[in-house]
């Protein structure tokens, strides 16, 4: 299956090492196919040539302390259900950003856990509270199955990265030791833009070099086609049903670097016995984090033995 292919041509002026790095990207159109099957064709028009001049900082070696997990970490995921249950004997909490305060990530760290924040980078989300700071060329179809969300042009940094790096200076301001970003793979979706291959590692090398900037931890969700050309750039990753859909090979870029893959599976897919007989062993196998969890994404968690 064919579409639009995005020709990206970068030039990075760098100026000195605390001054920023400009990138200028110019788009051209083309033709060229896609990786995943069940991507659609895209309902969206582009000028034939775009300029974007987007300020980067310079980002030089690893950000002291910053939490980087190996492979045999326990985690926990709670985004909804409020208040957090806090009683799971894990390693790692992944809650949402906006809706715990200070005080709770506070009271996870005097338990000895490690804090992620949960922030969606690559869609808008009505409800938030930035959602009014978000310039409306930027947003794009509707998100299926999540009314009040829109994917986002993830290729106009320009526009999203005061936006996004408000969002991380909130997450590190409340305590957070690492951020969870969502939808880092819209390129794969029908976002109403052209994006390509390269748009999206571009904008994923970005956040990753502005969350280790604030001494942010950051992993990569989902985006298994990038994971060779970004595990360099993140300290961990995260997955969701590659063990119902039998693409959790292609994490091992991650795994056989000594990073922590954490692999949420979900009970729409999996009863309880067939996770822990079934998927248990081969996340042993494969050296995978692995939690069975509800589609809501409540306090219930089933963990491998």
């Amino acid at each position: 299956m064919s579409k639009k292919h995005l020709l990206i041509s970068l030039s990075v002026l760098a100026m000195i090492a605390t001054m920023a790095v400009v990138v200028v990207v110019v788009v051209s159109a083309g033709d060229r196919g896609h990786s995943r099957s069940a991507i659609g064709v895209v309902d969206a028009t582009i000028s034939a040539t775009k300029a974007v001049t987007v300020h980067l900082p310079i980002v030089q070696g690893a950000s002291p302390g910053r939490w980087q997990p190996s492979p045999g970490t326990s985690w926990q995921w709670q985004l909804t259900d409020l208040p957090v249950d806090q009683s799971f004997d894990v390693d790692v909490y992944d809650i949402d950003m906006f809706d715990n305060d200070a005080s709770t990530v506070a009271a996870l760290h005097a338990q000895g856990r490690v804090v992620l924040c949960y922030i969606s980078v690559g869609s808008w989300e009505n409800w938030r509270p930035d959602a009014g700071q978000f310039p409306p060329e930027v947003l794009g179809n509707d998100y299926e199955g999540w009314p009040g969300e829109k994917w986002l042009d993830i290729s106009r940094i320009d526009l999203l990265s005061p936006i996004m790096r408000a969002r991380l200076d909130l997450c590190r301001d409340k305590g957070f030791d690492g951020v969870e970003p969502d939808n880092v793979d819209g390129y794969l979706n029908e976002t109403g833009f052209l994006l390509d291959y390269q748009d999206q590692l571009t904008y994923n090398i970005w956040l990753a070099d502005e969350a280790h900037a604030r001494g942010l931890s950051i992993g990569l969700k989902n985006d298994e086609a990038q994971a060779v050309d970004l595990v360099a750039y993140f300290d961990w990753a995260m997955t969701e049903d590659c063990f119902a859909d039998e693409w959790c090979e292609e994490m091992a870029p991650f795994t056989s670097a000594g990073k922590a893959v954490f692999a949420a599976e979900y009970t729409d897919q999996f009863t309880t016995n067939q996770f822990l007989n079934q998927v248990c062993p081969q996340a042993g196998a494969m050296n995978l984090d692995v939690i069975l969890k509800h589609s809501g994404l409540g306090a219930w968690r089933q963990g491998c033995p």
